[in-house]
Order: structure tokens, then sequence, then C-alpha cells
């Protein structure tokens, strides 16, 4: 879940917006969107999805098991 928290900020970094902007882009609260990004909560299967769609990256890219393009990865 470390690996996945570091990508939603990055990818968010990557797109420059703001946790709020980002939350209501998939429908959650700005604090349910930072609980994420801090690796503090889990997003269901269905949320991973809006977010992975959202983003444009693979499932296997936001979980960590597939590397981020270099733009999103120098967000980090």
């Amino acid at each position: 879940m470390e690996q996945l928290a570091k990508n939603l900020l990055a990818l968010r970094a990557t797109k420059k917006l703001s946790r709020e902007k980002a939350a209501k882009a998939v429908n959650i609260s700005s604090k349910n969107y930072e609980r994420y990004e801090k690796g503090e909560r889990a997003p269901t299967a269905p949320l991973l999805v809006e977010f992975a769609d959202f983003f444009d990256v693979t499932l296997d890219q936001l979980a960590g098991r597939a590397p981020l393009s270099d733009a999103a990865n120098e967000g980090v």
C-alpha cells in the first residue's frame, strides 16, 4: 500500500492538481483522498479502477507492480 500512496501523490503532482480537485474527479472527499495518499487507508477495488482511469495508468502501474511513466516518477 505504501507504493500505491506514493504513486497517487506522484500522479497528482504530474497533473498539477490540488488534492481537492483530484478527490472531486473520483467522487470522494479530499480527506479520504488524503488518507489514500498517506497510506492510512486502502481504496476499494472500484475506486482503484477510478484512480487508474483518471490518471490514465494501468492498475499494475498504480499499485507499483509496473513502472509509471518518467514524468510521473519525477513527481515523487
